[in-house]
Order: C-alpha cells, then structure tokens, then sequence
C-alpha cells in the first residue's frame, strides 16, 4: 500500500476564476432557451473538471482490470492507482495512516457501515446516541433503527431560531450514558458551521465517541482530523469534484480493527472454510467484493485540483460569494433568509423563502432563466419543521461560482417576484 509520505507535493496554483471555470465544461452550456446556465445546487452535487474526467477515461483506456486479485501488469498498475487514491485521500483530511480510510459509496454508507459495524456490536439497551435537529436524514435515521432494534436511547441537541444549536442544551444533552454523537460539520439546508471542538470536548468528557458528517465540510475547507480530535468522518466523492458512488470512512485505526465487518464477501477474508471465515486487516475487511476502482483514482485526481487550490483559498472565495449574496439576496423584495447572517459562520449555502412563492415555482422560473437550485426540504425534515416551513428554496456555492452568477440569481428572484405580484 502506498504511504502518505510517498506521495509528491501537489503544487499549489493561483485562486483564478477564470481559469478554473475553463475546466468545467458543462458551465459552458446553454440551457433553458439558450440561457447560459448558473449552477447554484452544489450542495446536492458539484460539477467535475476535465481533470477528473480525463482521469476516469484514462484508468478505463489504460488501466482497467480488477485488483488485488492477480500478478499480471494491468491488475498491478490498478491495484497502485486505487492505493494510491486511498493515501491521497488520507492524506488531504489528515489521517494519520492511509488504512485508516476505507471506500464505501457515499456518506449514507459510510454512516450506515458505523452504526452496524460499531454499534451493533458495542451499544446496548439504555446506551445513548446523541445527534442534532439540524442533522441530514442519513445521520438521524441509522441511528432510529438502531434504536428500535436494540433499545438505545436517542437524543438530539436542538437548533435554535437562527439555525445554530444549542450548545447549552448539548452540555446537559450529553451525558455519562452517551456512547456516540454523530453530528454534522455542517448543515447541509441553512449552511450552519458546527463548532465541532465544543461538541467534541463534551463527548470527549464523558468518554463517548464522535462521529462527523463531513459530507458538506470536507469539499468546502481545511479539515484536519487530527486536529479535530474526533473518531469517524464520513463524505461523499461526489460533492468535491469526482464522480457518483465513491465514498470515504475514515476512522481510527484501533477502533476499525476491533469492528465487525460490513459485509461479507470476496477480498474481505482471510481464510474461509466450510465450517468457518477470518476477516482481512482494515481496510479491506470493510470493503467486500470488487470495488469501485475508477472511481476511487478519480477521488485521488479530485483531491489533487483541489489541493492545487488550497482548502483555505476554497473557503475565503466560498465565504467571500457567500457574504455577497447573503446582502444581494437580503435587497430583493419579499425574500426571508434562513440562518445565521454571517458568512463567518456558514458555509455556501443559502436557504430562503419568498413571500407567498412555493419555493418549487421559484425553481421553476429561474430554470428557463438557466439558474439551477434546489427546492424542498433537503433530507432535513426537521430543520423545516424547526423553521415552519414545509420547504425552502436554496443556493448553495462551490469553486467556480461568481458574484456575476449570484446576480443573476438575485435577478431571477426580483422576476419570480413581479410574476407573483410580491411587493
């Protein structure tokens, strides 16, 4: 397995715009009645540069074959590239040892490998299981079935009026019964940043352990989860520039070594017998089957743009088209923003609502527009509920957007707001 420390400096480039928008061609394309398109729904997804798509055609033209399973030329050159991908990953969030992260699909996945290698294995009835009221459905409802499967107790931390979470409330929320807080660096409906080192020094009080969705952190800042001090990170390849269906779980070493497996199958043994099997080392003993290798050397091609761009030059332009929206958006007649008004306290996501608009109208005419957002309730039910609302309409930011963009969907808004006679 390759090593962190094996791996070339990725040189680091200039924060320019417009040379990162010529690596995504689909921002060239004209949608809705030629409009040109303004990809606003990056939360959902981002969109890939010709980096990680030539990656992928290479791997298929040039190196396609399964791994660890033979000694022949294309096989070995496959199995280096997805190890390679592996410690480039490690390496981008800090790991301390690349078998500390394992490839699974999607951050739903990689929760979900938690709460059945881990929990099922350690929690009890009464045991706690502390999460937030700002939370994705992927991280509440593992832990819901987990709870009526084996009698665990679930708690969450509740979110204020400004979408923040009450850190007072946690301190009392989080007990010497919590096993596990499974909560989110950052919301993925209202772009709350979660102060993870208060959340993390409670749970760390009462021995508990911690769990982070970092599914909308890891794409958009520096993370470090050493310095986090935290246990398990989960996230998707999808949201930071690689393709559909690769995934990362990065935990600690002692605590992966002494889970059950995921699943059972081919690549994940040791030994298997008619009377009995023997699981591999971490990390192959969660990654049963033939992986997805293209895929994983494009997430190492994804993590070497972005490294290229620094994380900290990702989140100053993220914060930077954030604040000027958050006052664009704020100037348009009818228009209420969910969440906290800072930019310093947000990451690019923008929820709003406009006065007396359904927010699915409001996507719908910015469409012929060319402008992409989100409508609905974003896998986050409870933070609707929280708010009164059965959905909102949302803008969220990545690499490549633009004060220009964030014009036109400001413009989009002031039409939507003629159209419905919003004053």
């Amino acid at each position: 397995m390759t090593s962190i420390a094996d791996l070339p400096a990725v040189e680091r480039l200039p924060y320019d715009i417009a040379r990162i928008r010529r690596d995504f061609p689909i921002l060239k394309r004209e949608v809705a009645s030629g409009a040109h398109l303004v990809y606003l729904d990056n939360a959902a997804t981002s969109q890939r540069p010709v980096q990680v798509l030539a990656e992928i055609t290479r791997f298929y033209r040039d190196h396609n074959a399964n791994i660890h399973r033979a000694v022949h030329t294309l096989s070995v050159e496959a199995t280096e590239l997805y190890e390679q991908a592996r410690s480039k990953v490690a390496r981008f969030i800090g790991a301390a040892d690349p078998r500390e992260i394992i490839f699974t699909r999607n951050t739903t996945e990689s929760i979900n490998l938690v709460a059945h290698a881990w929990a099922r294995k350690f929690l009890k009835p009464g045991d706690e299981v502390v999460v937030s009221e700002i939370e994705h459905h992927s991280n509440i409802v593992p832990w819901q079935m987990l709870r009526d499967e084996r009698g665990i107790t679930l708690k969450y931390i509740p979110m204020l009026p400004d979408g923040t979470l009450d850190l007072d409330a946690a301190q009392s929320i989080i007990t010497e019964r919590t096993r596990l807080v499974s909560i989110t660096a950052m919301s993925n409906a209202l772009g709350t940043i979660v102060p993870l080192d208060v959340i993390t020094a409670r749970a760390k009080a009462v021995g508990a352990l911690v769990l982070v969705d970092g599914a909308q952190s890891v794409p958009h800042m520096p993370v470090d989860v050493q310095a986090l001090g935290v246990d398990f990170l989960a996230f998707s390849g999808h949201k930071m520039l690689a393709p559909f269906g690769i995934g990362v779980l990065w935990g600690r070493l002692p605590l992966l070594d002494s889970m059950d497996p995921f699943m059972g199958g081919g690549d994940m043994i040791s030994t298997v017998s008619m009377e009995r099997s023997t699981w591999a080392d971490v990390p192959a003993k969660f990654e049963a089957g033939t992986p997805n290798v293209g895929d994983a050397v494009a997430l190492g091609a994804a993590v070497d743009y972005l490294t290229a761009l620094g994380m900290d030059e990702v989140r100053r332009h993220e914060r930077e088209i954030t604040d000027y929206a958050l006052r664009r958006l704020a100037d348009v007649p009818g228009v209420t923003i969910f969440g906290v008004p800072d930019a310093d306290r947000r990451g690019g996501v923008i929820s709003f609502e406009l006065e007396g608009v359904h927010p699915h109208d409001i996507g719908q005419v910015l469409d012929t527009r060319g402008v992409a957002i989100r409508t609905g309730h974003h896998c986050a039910q409870p933070v609707m509920l929280a708010l009164n609302v059965p959905a909102t309409a949302r803008a969220s930011f990545y690499i490549y957007n633009t004060t220009a963009e964030v014009d036109a969907l400001a413009s989009g808004l002031e039409e939507v707001a003629r159209f419905f006679g919003v004053k």
